[in-house]
């Protein structure tokens, strides 16, 4: 319970909620009890008075003594039904309240959990798979919620229905009592067991079914590849095979679940048998009534849920604490990057690195050594080097994904840790190496930064991106909706409306990751010139490994293994005759060899 008690927030904001839910099943459980003693009164009624009724067997009499027996067993029908129905509104209110608060602490619990994700940085993503993160907020929060509905409902029912019950059947008969409970906790915890095993076979169905769904998922995903290399032969024998597992897991499954009513309605069984022996050996003694074995027959049978829910209860409860653990492990990690001043201003543009270092926490690898330079409001700077040098993550710095190991980052000469996130992140435009699209229209996607921008802004953000005319060929234009990950979109295609989605929002500070990489030379020289307007006015950094995209950048610095080797203009780097030359002239002699 240490690890649930994380939850006694939500259960003191819903306190209401649960105080209204114990009310209404403590009444439900009166109206539950109240009738076993009318069935008694009624069979005693008859079983007493049945000889006085036969002695005026031919006499008109006994036609009176029938009115008055089937008038009086009418009433205590009528009775037991309306005791009945109040049960059925009374547990319709238990449920209107109790399992209403767990599903509104569910709502409570995803929503914190999904703000939490969003807060946190890079670096926590970089350790933790998707699907490990998309199981903790619906799997895991499901079985919390299965503690906080109806473990809690089945608990105080069961609590409270055991306090009021079983006194009343002690002060009927004590040796009755025994006999008729003996074979409760025998049930109680062979269903714990069985619930136990239930239980952990299902996860491993759990397990197969993610298998199997991560599988599709890739299959369809990368549908071009397996289509490509004719694969789909092998894809459809490993799908056999993994849905083979799934089934052979289930039957097994279904056939612990197999003895789970038998268990139950054996163990019920007995406990009447026991209750029939030893009611009518207190009824020759002349202690017990034949109406007192009806009504222990029903109280057992009252009994037998709240007793078999004890197991499924404790089975419950511990499959919540292990999923609760789990939550609480990414609940209590802290984001490390945070204001320090909260800073909000408008930024002018001036960036710069100062002896910066950085180690990836997760990864060990030093991306960064050592490294400073100046840009100045309105400047371009061109950031060349080759792959795993470092170019991506000067970007990552910038816009405060991680924070450096030493050194300092100073924006308008300003630390960078001193500036409100939201802030300085809404005024910086940053197209990632990774293109990533939503699947939503292009219009909205481009959108996506700028939710203020009006429709001009973002038609014009897609003509300076050189993507305007393919999006207006299309059948819907701007409503034309991109596929998962924008897989309707050629590469080039992506790339531009990510160009687009950045300068859609007027930033600051613009920021292009290897942007062009997936355009041919003659696309890219087209945006290339585009971004002449673009940048003009902002301070502009062009991530490449291609030199030709620096041909724009007032300034260029060349990186490798994390270091800075050169620095200055195209004409400077030229004269050096070091890596930056090499690069342009290996470059130059391959995009002739391509077009000869």
């Amino acid at each position: 319970m240490k690890e649930l008690s994380y939850l006694n927030k939500y259960l003191w904001k819903y306190k209401y909620h649960l105080v209204l839910g114990t009310i209404f099943i403590i009444i439900s459980n009166i109206f539950q009890i109240v009738p076993a003693p009318m069935v008694r009164y009624a069979m005693n009624l008859v079983s007493e008075n049945i000889s006085v009724y036969r002695a005026f067997e031919g006499v008109d009499l006994q036609n009176n003594i029938y009115d008055i027996f089937a008038g009086s067993i009418l009433i205590y029908a009528v009775l037991i039904l309306v005791m009945a129905l109040l049960r059925g509104v009374f547990l319709f209110m238990v449920r209107q309240t109790i399992i209403v608060m767990s599903r509104l602490i569910e709502f409570d619990l995803k929503n914190e959990i999904y703000a939490h994700y969003q807060s946190l940085p890079l670096s926590f993503y970089r350790r933790n798979n998707t699907g490990d993160l998309m199981n903790r907020i619906s799997e895991d929060v499901s079985k919390v919620r299965m503690y906080l509905g109806p473990s809690i409902m089945y608990g105080l029912s069961m609590i409270t229905l055991f306090s009021m019950l079983i006194p009343y059947m002690l002060s009927i008969n004590l040796t009755l009592t025994l006999y008729a409970l003996v074979p409760l906790p025998v049930l109680s915890v062979s269903i714990y067991y069985v619930n136990n095993i239930i239980n952990k076979r299902s996860e491993e169905i759990q397990e197969s079914q993610s298998s199997l769904s991560t599988f599709v998922q890739e299959a369809f995903s990368g549908i071009r590849v397996l289509k490509s290399f004719t694969r789909e032969n092998d894809s459809i024998g490993k799908f056999s095979s993994e849905s083979n597992e799934y089934r052979d897991r289930s039957l097994k499954l279904t056939k612990v679940q197999s003895l789970f009513f038998p268990l139950i309605l054996g163990l019920i069984g007995l406990s009447t048998i026991l209750t029939v022996y030893a009611g009518s050996a207190e009824v020759i003694k002349g202690t017990l009534t034949f109406g007192n074995i009806a009504e222990f027959i029903i109280y057992v049978n009252l009994l037998t849920w709240p007793v078999t829910s004890l197991g499924w209860i404790s089975s419950i409860i511990q499959r919540a604490a292990a999923s609760q653990k789990r939550l609480n492990e990414f609940l209590k990690v802290e984001n490390d990057i945070v204001s320090t001043e909260n800073l909000v201003e408008e930024l002018r543009g001036e960036i710069e690195f100062d002896h910066v270092d950085f180690v990836y926490p997760d990864s060990g690898i030093q991306a960064l050594k050592d490294v400073s330079f100046k840009v100045q409001p309105g400047q371009s700077l061109a950031i060349i080097g080759t792959t795993g040098s470092g170019k991506s993550t000067i970007a990552n710095l910038i816009s405060r994904m991680y924070d450096t190991s030493s050194g300092q980052i100073r924006i308008d000469g300003r630390e960078v840790e001193k500036y409100n996130l939201i802030s300085l992140r809404s005024q910086i435009g940053y197209v990632p190496q990774d293109v990533f699209l939503f699947s939503d229209t292009i219009y909205n996607n481009i959108a996506f930064g700028a939710t203020d921008a009006t429709e001009e802004r973002i038609l014009d953000a897609a003509r300076e991106a050189d993507v305007y005319n393919n999006i207006i060929e299309f059948p819907d234009g701007f409503n034309t909706r991109v596929g998962e990950r924008g897989i309707t979109l050629s590469g080039g295609q992506k790339q531009r409306v990510s160009i687009a989605r950045a300068i859609s929002r007027d930033p600051k500070i613009l920021m292009l990751d290897d942007a062009l990489s997936a355009v041919d030379t003659k696309t890219e020289n087209t945006i290339l010139n585009s971004m002449k307007r673009i940048m003009k006015g902002r301070t502009s950094l062009i991530i490449s490994h291609r030199v030709s995209s620096a041909k724009l950048a007032d300034k260029i610095i060349v990186l490798d293994d994390g270091y800075v080797l050169e620095e200055g203009t195209h004409d400077e780097l030229m004269k050096i005759n070091g890596m930056y030359k090499e690069l342009f002239e290996k470059q130059t002699l391959t995009e002739e060899t391509l077009e000869e």
